[in-house]
C-alpha cells in the first residue's frame, strides 16, 4: 500500500498592520484635486486677465474697435428740481428716456444747474441740466470694446461685484501657483530642476525690475 500523506495544516494568517501614512503621502491626493479643480474653475477668469494683459501693455491694439459720441436732449419734470434736487428720480429718469448707464461718479448742485457724471467701463455720460426750465443736454462717450475689456481687468468703474470677480481669480491664481510648486515636491526625478526653474524665474524677474524698470 502506498505511504499516506501527510496532512499539512493550514496555519491561520496573521492580519497586517496597516501601514501609517506620513502626511506628506496624506497631503498628495487632495493637493492634485485642489490644483486640477481650481485651475479649471478659473480657467476662463485667467485666460481674459492674461489676454488683457497684453492689450493693456499694447494700447495701439483696438482690433477694429472704435469710439464714438453721441449728444442727445431732453425735458425733465420741474417737480424734481425745485425746491430741492431729487437726485434718485433725475438719475433715474435719464436712464430710461436717454439710456446713461454707469456709476454715478459726480452730482454738482447749484443755484440754476446741475451737472452729472456717470462712469462705466470704456463709458462716461455727461449731462448739463437747467433747474429753471427742466431742459437737459446728455453727451455719452463710448471707447469701444478693447477699452471696455481693459477696464473690466482694472476693475475702473466697474462695481463691487466684478471687484469682487477680480480679487476671486486672484486666489484662484495664488492657489494654483503654490499647489503646483506643492507637486512638484513628490516628483523626485524633476523636483531638483523644478525649484531650480522657479527660483531662476524669480531671479529674471528682479533682474530686470532692478536694472529695467525705470
Amino acid at each position: 500500500m502506498p505511504a499516506a500523506k501527510p496532512v499539512r495544516r493550514s496555519v491561520p494568517s496573521t492580519p497586517r498592520a496597516p501601514t501609517k501614512r506620513s502626511l506628506k503621502q496624506r497631503l498628495a491626493n487632495p493637493m492634485r484635486w485642489l490644483h486640477i479643480y481650481s485651475s479649471m474653475f478659473g480657467l476662463v477668469a485667467i485666460l481674459f486677465f492674461s489676454v488683457t494683459g497684453l492689450t493693456l501693455n499694447h494700447p495701439t491694439w483696438t482690433f477694429g474697435s472704435v469710439s464714438k459720441e453721441e449728444t442727445q436732449t431732453g425735458q425733465m419734470p420741474g417737480k424734481w428740481l425745485k425746491p430741492d434736487v431729487s437726485k434718485l428720480e433725475v438719475v433715474e429718469h435719464l436712464r430710461k428716456e436717454n439710456r446713461v448707464r454707469g456709476l454715478v461718479d459726480n452730482f454738482t448742485i447749484d443755484d440754476t444747474e446741475c451737472s452729472i457724471t456717470l462712469k462705466g467701463p470704456a463709458y462716461s455720460a455727461d449731462i448739463f441740466l437747467n433747474r429753471e426750465t427742466g431742459s437737459y443736454e446728455v453727451t455719452q462717450r463710448y471707447a469701444g470694446l478693447t477699452a471696455f475689456m481693459n477696464d473690466l481687468h482694472k476693475g475702473r468703474d466697474s462695481g463691487k461685484a466684478w471687484s469682487l470677480v477680480i480679487d476671486l481669480s486672484a486666489v484662484i491664481l495664488i492657489i494654483v501657483s503654490l499647489t503646483g510648486i506643492a507637486l512638484l515636491l513628490y516628483i523626485k526625478r524633476r523636483r531638483g530642476k523644478g525649484f531650480l526653474a522657479t527660483v531662476g524665474g524669480f531671479a529674471v524677474l528682479a533682474v530686470i525690475i532692478w536694472l529695467c524698470v525705470p
